[in-house]
C-alpha cells in the first residue's frame, strides 16, 4: 500500500499529529510554530538526552489550546526540509543519523510506526494519485487528503458525467489540473466557510465531543443539495438561499469547465 503521509519531496502530512487541531490551525501560524520547533530542535537535542529539555521549551514557548481536546497534539511536529516544504517528525530515526527518538513521544514508537489514517482505505488509489499529482503544499495537501468526503464527492460527481473513472494520467495536462487545483484551494478560501474556531470540516467539537455539522436547507425552501458532502467539508455556513445557490453555481462551474477541457482532450 502506498504511504501517503511522507509521498515526495513537495509536500507531506501531518494531520495525524494534531497539525490541524490547533485553535489557530491558519498557514502562518502553523508555519511560524513548525519554524520555530524545528530551529529549537536543530540546536537543542544532540541526543536522547536533550529531549527533555526541547519538551518543555516548547510547550513554553507556543499556545498548545486545541479544539479537540482528544486529538494529541505532537510537539515533535516540525519542518523536515530547508525550503519548509515538508512537515513531518523531527524524532524519527531518518532525522537523527538512525537514532529513534520516538520512544519519548505520546503515542511511541510502536503507533507512530505503524498507523496509517483512514485515507489508506477509503480514498481510491487513482484520486490518491491524482492528488499527488496536482497539490504540491504541505497545508493544502494535509487538509484535502485527510477529508475523504470532499475527494471522492468530487471525483464521483465528474466520474459520472462521464461514464469513467478519471485517470490520473489525464492530469498531464496543466489545464485539467488546474481546474481541480481551483476545486481543492476552496479547502482555505471558501467564500462561505464558517469562521468558527472549533469547526473543521463537516466536525465540530465541544471539549472531548465532536459533532457532524448540518446544514438546514428546509429553511431556505428547499431539498438537501447533491453538493452536501462537499458543502460540509468546506465549513460552510449559508445565511440565505441565494448565498447557497451561489455557492452550488461556483461548484457546478468547476465541474463544468473541467468537462469542457476534458472532452477536448479525449
Amino acid at each position: 500500500m502506498m504511504v501517503l503521509c511522507q509521498p515526495d519531496a513537495g509536500k507531506s502530512c501531518g494531520a495525524c499529529c494534531g497539525l490541524y487541531n490547533y485553535v489557530d490551525s491558519s498557514r502562518e501560524a502553523l508555519t511560524l510554530r513548525l519554524r520555530a520547533r524545528t530551529k529549537r530542535f536543530r540546536e537543542m537535542v544532540q541526543s536522547p538526552c536533550d529531549i527533555g529539555s526541547y519538551a518543555e521549551a516548547t510547550f513554553a514557548a507556543e499556545d498548545f489550546r486545541k479544539r479537540y481536546e482528544v486529538i494529541y497534539c505532537c510537539e515533535y511536529l516540525g519542518f523536515l526540509d530547508e525550503g519548509e516544504k515538508k512537515v513531518g517528525c523531527l524524532v524519527h530515526p531518518l532525522q537523527n543519523d538512525g537514532i529513534d527518538m520516538r520512544t519519548d513521544s505520546f503515542y511511541g514508537q510502536e503507533v507512530c510506526a505503524g498507523h496509517l489514517c483512514p485515507s489508506h482505505y477509503f480514498i481510491p488509489r487513482s484520486q490518491h494519485l491524482t492528488l499527488l499529482k496536482i497539490i504540491d503544499d504541505w497545508y493544502l495537501y494535509g487538509l484535502c487528503l485527510t477529508d475523504i468526503d470532499l475527494v471522492v464527492t468530487y471525483f464521483r460527481l465528474i466520474a459520472d458525467r462521464i461514464g469513467q473513472e478519471l485517470k490520473p494520467d489525464a492530469f498531464d495536462r496543466q489545464a485539467l489540473a488546474d481546474v481541480v487545483l481551483e476545486f481543492f484551494n476552496w479547502k482555505i478560501t471558501w467564500p462561505f466557510r464558517t469562521d468558527e474556531a472549533n469547526r473543521l470540516g463537516k466536525y465540530y467539537f465541544d471539549g472531548s465531543q465532536y459533532m457532524i455539522s448540518h446544514i438546514d436547507y428546509e429553511k431556505f425552501g428547499r431539498d438537501i443539495s447533491p453538493l452536501n458532502a462537499i458543502f460540509l467539508s468546506l465549513s460552510s455556513e449559508f445565511h440565505d438561499v441565494a448565498e447557497l445557490e451561489a455557492a452550488e453555481n461556483m461548484v457546478w462551474k468547476n465541474i463544468e469547465t473541467f468537462l469542457s477541457l476534458y472532452d477536448d482532450s479525449f
